[in-house]
């Protein structure tokens, strides 16, 4: 069975102030997944390079943000920009057989590039939720949307999948 999932990337206390600016969207998007019996997976960036200070394991900048909506136990740590390089995620879509992603989160020109680069060249099915993903330059945010659409992601934003 193509199961489908929603990934949440990166929505952490050290992330760029603007996840505030689609938070209202992200939680709505969350619960339209969740109604729509879709798997809920939130995906942490841990920063293990020394000399850095963001996103260290065990800290508060690690820690989802609290406006997030969790519901679900599917929270995944990577240590690298593509999802797919968590272990546990990786054994985790695999094991529930989930082909369909919709992805959102942070940062736009970063991690959920690299995720939906990935994905999409791994054979998986990837939508991009276009007012869910948000960037600490919020004006590479249009050439990231096509980036995404050349890459073979569809785009759309919340209400167009919503309908």
């Amino acid at each position: 069975m193509n199961q489908k999932a929603l990934i949440v990337i990166d929505i952490q206390n050290d992330i760029t102030k603007h996840y505030r600016d689609i938070i209202d969207r992200l939680n709505a998007a969350i619960e339209w997944a969740a109604e729509s019996g879709m798997e809920i997976v939130y995906i942490l960036h841990n920063n293990l390079s020394a000399g850095t200070r963001t996103f260290k394991p065990g800290t508060k900048g690690a820690e989802l943000v609290p406006e997030l909506k969790i519901v679900s136990d599917h929270v995944f740590v990577k240590t690298k920009a593509n999802a797919l390089t968590s272990e546990e995620f990786s054994d985790f879509i695999r094991s529930e057989d989930i082909r369909e992603f919709y992805i959102t989160g942070a940062d736009a020109t970063a991690c959920v590039k690299s995720t939906c680069f990935n994905m999409a060249k791994t054979g998986y099915i990837v939508h991009v939720i276009s007012d869910c993903v948000t960037s600490y330059d919020l004006k590479k945010i249009p050439k990231m949307l096509a980036y995404y659409t050349d890459k073979g992601c569809e785009v759309k934003n919340l209400a167009g999948y919503m309908h």
